[in-house]
């Protein structure tokens, strides 16, 4: 959420001189007031109930799904993070309206996407404004969550099978993607006082911790476990090059993911595990000059292989907010990487011109290359984790 933010705002001034400072302190609020024309371009293609994935340049078309995609809560949040931003009502009132359609999703036990869905969105609407009927559902959400805990194996449960894999019955995939959904049940803890929620988020992020990391930091997609023993039984990838590659934004969702945990324990055993991923990420050979990554970092064809922007974009929040629970070396080499990312991700290669790109800001995205969907195209959530890097980059300041 965007009010944890780094205090090292000093670090910039220390590292640019004014020139360079001054082009850097503009980019984001240009790019900020830019995203606020294109979100209401967007948001007036978008059905009542209907929630923007991507969109193909190709057949000129806006692809959408219902309530129950796991990316559902990035729209209106993105919505709200540009009000915030930029002042733009219209965009608030816009994602208010979508809120009223979302709600229903407190509900769901099918997904372990909640916190995606419904912190990403009704999180922010209560942090902005907090109200009994966004606590209500943020409650019931993370109660819908913590019906997927598996005690033996201390971790929630991501998908219901693992079909390419031919799972068993007793088999449960977790994927590194369910470190993002933890906030939400920190949120529940510290608003009820009932520290279940708490308890099942930290036991998740130590099985992970434990089970998807390899000795360089690297991660894996996918980790199965034996639903009645909690043995980690297999270590593969769906939406990685290969079972012993490292999926970019997988790397991303690990970063943040831990960069959260640490905020909320003050364990530093977090603050360590985010820090080694993201010496993984910055130390790589082959991480290109701009620092938007390989949609894999083991990808076939790099240097030719395909970027992926929102792995970029989330690597860019991550590092902001870790940079707020370092030492000052460490801290500027953190903030120097994220000015690094959003420049590039800011210029004309990577931010859409107005009036292109289905109304998205972020061109560039990879989705699921195994599965050959989403290639090369712009994605909710890229958009949601550069604004949210944005704000938090002029947070610095």
């Amino acid at each position: 959420m965007i009010k944890h933010l780094s205090k090292t705002a000093l670090l910039l001034i220390a590292l640019a001189g004014c020139k360079s400072r001054d082009e850097v302190s503009k980019q984001p609020e240009d790019a900020l007031k830019a995203a606020v024309k294109h979100y209401e371009y967007l948001a007036a293609q978008v059905e009542p109930g209907k929630y923007p994935k991507t969109y193909h340049a190709n057949k000129k078309q806006l692809e959408t799904s219902g309530s129950d995609w796991w990316c559902s809560g990035f729209f209106p949040g993105t919505l709200l993070y540009l009000d915030e931003a930029q002042n733009a009502p219209h965009l608030k009132e816009k994602a208010l309206a979508v809120l009223e359609d979302l709600k229903r999703e407190q509900y769901n036990k099918t997904t372990h996407d909640l916190g995606f869905m419904m912190y990403c969105s009704f999180g922010n609407a209560e942090r902005l404004n907090p109200k009994k009927e966004y606590e209500d559902v943020l409650m019931q959400s993370a109660k819908s969550l913590i019906t997927r805990y598996k005690p033996a194996a201390k971790c929630i449960q991501s998908w219901d099978s693992a079909p390419w894999n031919n799972a068993g019955p007793d088999e449960m995939p977790v994927i590194i993607d369910n470190m993002m959904n933890l906030e939400l049940l920190f949120w529940a803890s510290k608003f009820s006082g009932d520290s279940t929620y708490k308890s099942i988020a930290i036991n998740h992020a130590n099985t992970t911790m434990l089970n998807h990391f390899r000795p360089d930091y690297s991660t894996y997609h996918v980790v199965i476990y034996n639903k009645n023993t909690g043995k980690a039984t297999k270590r593969i990838t769906a939406q990685g090059t290969a079972d012993n590659s490292s999926w970019a934004r997988g790397q991303a969702w690990g970063l943040y993911g831990y960069t959260v945990m640490y905020r909320e324990t003050k364990d530093d055993k977090y603050l360590q595990q985010a820090n080694h991923i993201a010496n993984y990420i910055l130390t790589l050979p082959t991480m290109p000059k701009n620092l938007i990554p390989y949609w894999d970092y083991q990808a076939p064809g790099i240097p030719n292989a395909l970027h992926d922007s929102s792995a970029g974009a989330i690597t860019a929040s991550a590092l902001i907010e870790l940079s707020g629970y370092v030492d000052k070396e460490l801290s500027a080499k953190y903030v120097n990487a994220a000015k690094t990312i959003l420049t590039a991700l800011s210029s004309p290669e990577y931010f859409a011109e107005q009036g292109t790109n289905g109304g998205f800001l972020l061109k560039h995205g990879v989705g699921n290359m195994p599965n050959k969907t989403e290639i090369d195209v712009p994605l909710s959530y890229g958009d949601y984790y550069f604004v949210e890097a944005l704000m938090r980059y002029q947070k610095l300041k």
